[in-house]
């Protein structure tokens, strides 16, 4: 993985729970198992990790 550039933002777990609230909004109810919030909260757990 490469680390993030200076203007990129990491990920984080209130930015994921605000995705996912989106996306399920989007969806009636139900959040995508392939979705844009999948991969954002692989994203964060992976910068919570190191």
């Amino acid at each position: 993985m490469s680390k993030p550039k200076s203007n990129q933002t990491p990920m984080t777990t209130k930015a994921v729970a605000r995705i996912q609230s989106s996306e399920a909004k989007a969806n009636g109810g139900q959040a995508l198992p392939r979705g844009f919030a999948v991969r954002a909260a692989r994203a964060a757990g992976n910068n919570k990790n190191g």
